[in-house]
């Protein structure tokens, strides 16, 4: 199991504190937003008063991982394994920069 760090950037909606919105950027720069209930998400209990945006993760699992023509590492993971999460367009596969997988919740 390997986990992606992003960002939590608030709350879906104020009155409802259980299912927050996270972004993160791919490889090419590109940012994508994920939606869904805080324990995916964060071990955090998230106070309607709190300051966005947090840290947190979402659990993945690698497809592949290789050296660009620039010699960055990257990796292609699918968040929609384990827990079924997909991005506000409907995808589950991106390529990130390795150092944004780890093998252990930070």
């Amino acid at each position: 199991m390997l986990y992606l760090s992003i960002q939590i950037a608030g709350f879906v909606d104020p009155g409802r504190q259980d299912l927050v919105a996270c972004e993160f950027t791919d490889a090419e720069g590109r940012r994508h937003t994920l939606e869904d209930k805080v324990p995916l998400f964060s071990t955090e209990t998230l106070p309607a008063k709190l300051a966005f945006p947090r840290p947190g993760i979402v659990r993945c699992q690698e497809l592949q991982r290789w050296r660009d023509a620039q010699g960055r590492e990257l990796v292609r993971v699918s968040t929609g394994r384990p827990d079924g999460v997909v991005s506000m367009e409907g995808l589950s596969e991106f390529t990130v920069l390795a150092k944004a997988v780890s093998s252990a919740p930070e």
